[in-house]
């Protein structure tokens, strides 16, 4: 399992950094694998380049090299996202996530053309980010198996489209060390079954120890205790989701009392009905931190 790591704002929307150190230590002392930093759930969209170099350098300094970390580099622009990796120092990171391009819509060729310049721009492993709901656009198993084939350091995928039979058929016909990660917390049980090989995780973040326990064990094959974990965080999960994402788990992160409750325009925290079916439900888990 790993984890999409939120970014903790004050209430003045600097990042809390006593807050960050805290989640990283919570992270590596309950069973998190890796760490993946400036994700979708980082809210980076709304940093600065400075602000994202100095979280990653945060957490390289903090996890100390007990856990691997892994780095968001994804854009809509082929040819920044290329500059970014032959510049930038990558001391201290062991992989990179690059999400397939936004907004332009690219044809699944032109996604193939993007992977491919990223992959021949650094050496360092890279995770395919499948996310259609976000990006506009799917990267069909065609294309993801085409760049498995051609690029070594192409390593995994992160799929988060959902669509079962995509991810069936990558599973099927990938090349034997190629991973397939699954992308949504809510379906991690049934494609672990199927052959992936875990998840990056938002609800992670709050239940590190309790949701990579449910991935180890499906991993060894305990199928009937690795189910009973997934149907206990079921209706948690679909909480932390129905008003987007982070939103959801920095609710469930402030009823905690790991964070201030505080997001970027244009996110904004959850609704008051939500907070609470958030608070009520956790009351019932009882998990303690």
């Amino acid at each position: 399992m790993g984890v999409a790591l939120i970014t903790p704002f004050k209430s003045d929307e600097t990042i809390d950094f006593d807050a960050l150190a805290h989640l990283v230590e919570y992270q590596i002392k309950n069973g998190t694998d890796y760490l993946v930093v400036c994700g979708t759930t980082a809210e980076t969209p709304t940093l600065t380049e400075a602000e994202k170099e100095e979280i990653t350098s945060f957490v390289v300094k903090t996890a100390a090299g007990r856990i691997p970390i892994v780095l968001g580099i994804g854009g809509n622009n082929t040819k920044a996202v290329v500059e970014k990796l032959q510049t930038s120092d990558f001391h201290g990171i062991d992989a990179i996530l690059s999400v397939t391009p936004y907004y332009n819509k690219p044809s699944q060729e032109g996604l193939y053309q993007h992977f491919a310049a990223i992959a021949k721009a650094t050496p360092l492993p890279i995770v395919l980010y499948n996310v259609p709901g976000r990006t506009g656009i799917n990267m069909t198993a065609e294309t993801t198996l085409r760049l498995a084939k051609e690029f070594s350091v192409i390593c995994a995928i992160k799929e988060a489209s959902g669509n079962f039979t995509q991810i069936d058929d990558i599973i099927k016909n990938k090349p034997k060390d190629f991973m397939v990660i699954s992308g949504d917390d809510g379906i991690t049980f049934p494609l672990i079954t199927l052959g992936a090989v875990g998840v990056i995780s938002v609800i992670g973040n709050a239940f590190p120890k309790e949701f990579s326990r449910m991935v180890r064990l499906g991993l060894e094959g305990d199928y009937a205790s690795s189910r009973q974990i997934h149907h206990r965080f079921t209706e948690l999960i679909e909480l932390l989701f129905v008003e987007g994402n982070p939103a959801g788990v920095k609710s469930m992160l402030a009823v905690m009392g790991f964070i201030e409750n505080k997001l970027r325009l244009p996110l904004v925290p959850n609704t008051i009905k939500t907070y609470e079916k958030i608070r009520l439900v956790l009351d019932e888990l009882n998990i303690k931190c």
